[in-house]
């Protein structure tokens, strides 16, 4: 089962490292091409706005990325003074407290993205190029998923016992 769950997290991380790339680099190409077409006195309307928005996408890739690595913001005081003292195992279910506390606040943020999303399907308009603007906004509730996804998967594997192991030898 350990196996399955973990192809399933390393599937997330490559995935979103693909289309973290390919964001950066399609927010890169489209704004130097608008920095040159205003060189002539032109430029394509719909750029910013989405360039606005694959900035959102970009955090929200980058969130689920540093949450697989564990590499998120947190300040690890009492699991690092737990790791010197060798308390390894009040240490992992430290971790998986801080786990569940994520998951549930995750929860809450995806209960309200998921207001606001419904909110800009009844209010929003047309951003650009026929693209309305509940359907940038759903970046929102999709990203706080992803990522409750993965904290979620890291909790299922903190119970593999040969992983365990693995991380006190080091």
């Amino acid at each position: 089962m350990f196996k399955i769950i973990t192809k399933i997290d390393k599937f997330i991380d490559d995935l979103a490292s693909i289309l973290l790339v390919a964001s950066v680099a399609l927010m890169l190409f489209l704004s130097v091409l608008n920095i040159f077409l205003r060189w002539g006195n032109t430029t394509i309307f719909w750029v910013e706005p989405f360039v606005r928005h694959l900035v959102f996408l970009s955090a929200f890739l980058g969130g689920v990325l540093a949450t697989g690595r564990k590499n998120h913001i947190g300040i690890d005081i009492i699991g690092r003074w737990l790791e010197v003292k060798k308390l390894y195992s009040l240490r992992l279910h430290v971790e998986r407290l801080i786990y569940v506390i994520s998951i549930v606040t995750l929860y809450f943020l995806i209960i309200s993205s998921l207001d606001f999303y419904a909110s800009e399907v009844k209010f929003g308009r047309e951003v650009f190029l026929g693209v309305h603007s509940s359907q940038l906004v759903a970046i929102i509730p999709i990203g706080f998923f992803a990522i409750s996804l993965r904290i979620f998967l890291i909790f299922i594997l903190s119970f593999n016992k040969e992983k365990q192991k693995e991380n006190q030898e080091d």
